[in-house]
């Protein structure tokens, strides 16, 4: 391999969220933790991303930026690339990241009061996004079936019934069970949508991060009737690693739809992004699609590891197959379903940090979600913990 994702690169002291022991502490009651956590790798950006940040540093002075035609061509080729999808420029919007997007989208659709629906379990900060504008949740829960994870569209067309629901927030892939939706899944979903005058709001931040045999569906090219009906998010965050440069792309093709997100953008006095975030995405897209494959062939060597280490000191605990994403959805419920005591087991006693499952809402009780972004032998050490404990 050309790049060398076995070097472990100590983060700390480096102001890292997943590493700084009082954060670890916070949320784990636990400062020396191995972290497994917070969806940022524990791999080095690809050179022609650090090249570019080091020219861009080199240049002294960091003013008020805006995105050029250099850097719309460099993110619509990448869409055209990889998911065979045309972009139009005028569809693009700046966000400094996923989740401030999905506030101010609920902001631009909805009221206070109004419903917006989630599939757990699932990534947490949609529920604080929606809670926090005045709106209510409103869950059409994921059903397992004993392979992998599947919406169940009966509940979600009775939940679509309410007048009050106004937005349905896809997670395409899926955080934390790491499904790809197909095409038919998608659609389905759609149409209910569109029949219920609900407007889909797609996080498809994962959607770089796909294993072999699936294929990411980006859900606008579906067809235009359900790209006018939708908003997709997406990002070179999870992908190239540069979660804290804050850099979003927000598609809107619907003029109506872009117009209240610019307002609310407007009011929030969102406009400016980053020098270094600019520079690093341009470089990522342009020249660094050959270390996103070797990343995923890295990671799909560290998914095997946690097959086989589980399968060999603790049979009974399940690594649910990822379909995508870098998070590894474990069920222990053969060992203790209780969450809380699960929870105590794995930070106190085997010292990893991992996302609960309580965390992600109905269905996460007794799961796990380990991020497996990391150099083998840490994840080596983390699974040894783990399994120590049992």
């Amino acid at each position: 391999m050309k790049y060398d994702f076995d070097h472990v690169t100590d983060r700390r002291g480096t102001n890292s969220m997943k590493w700084d022991p009082e954060t670890c502490s916070q949320f784990f009651g636990q400062r020396e933790i191995l972290p497994f956590w917070v969806a940022d790798m524990d791999f080095r950006s690809a050179p022609p991303i650090v090249d570019a940040v080091v020219e861009r540093a080199r240049h002294g002075i960091y003013g008020y930026s805006v995105r050029t035609d250099s850097y719309y061509e460099a993110a619509i080729g990448w869409v055209r690339k990889r998911f065979g999808f045309k972009l139009k420029r005028e569809w693009l919007q700046f966000s400094p990241g996923i989740v401030p997007a999905i506030n101010h989208l609920i902001q631009a659709i909805c009221v206070p009061g109004d419903k917006v629906v989630i599939q757990e379990p699932v990534y947490y900060p949609f529920r604080k996004a929606i809670e926090n504008n005045g709106c209510h949740v409103v869950n059409n829960p994921l059903t397992f079936n004993g392979t992998y994870y599947e919406m169940d569209f009966e509940d979600l067309e009775e939940k679509l019934r309410d007048p009050l629901v106004k937005a349905l927030i896809l997670c395409s892939p899926h955080n934390p069970v790491s499904r790809v939706w197909n095409r038919e899944e998608l659609e389905r979903l759609g149409n209910l949508c569109l029949e219920s005058g609900v407007i889909i709001i797609a996080d498809e931040i994962h959607s770089d991060l796909v294993y072999s045999g699936y294929r990411h569906t980006m859900f606008p090219s579906l067809n235009q009737e359900l790209a006018m009906n939708s908003v997709t998010c997406t990002s070179v965050s999870k992908t190239f690693n540069l979660a804290g440069m804050q850099c979003s792309n927000i598609i809107i093709p619907n003029p109506h739809i872009m117009e209240k997100y610019r307002r609310v953008l407007e009011k929030n006095n969102v406009e400016f992004q980053n020098p270094f975030s600019i520079v690093a995405a341009e470089a990522a897209y342009r020249e660094c699609e050959d270390w996103l494959e070797e990343l995923l062939a890295y990671l799909e060597g560290n998914i095997a590891l946690i097959r086989s280490y589980l399968g060999e000191h603790l049979p009974q605990a399940k690594l649910i197959d990822p379909q995508a994403t870098y998070l590894g959805w474990i069920d222990f419920r053969r060992y203790e379903r209780d969450g809380k005591k699960l929870e105590s087991l794995m930070y106190d006693k085997a010292r990893v940090g991992m996302d609960s499952g309580l965390w992600f809402g109905e269905g996460g009780e007794g799961f796990m979600r380990l991020n497996f972004a990391c150099p083998r032998s840490l994840l080596e050490e983390g699974l040894k913990r783990i399994c120590s404990v049992f």
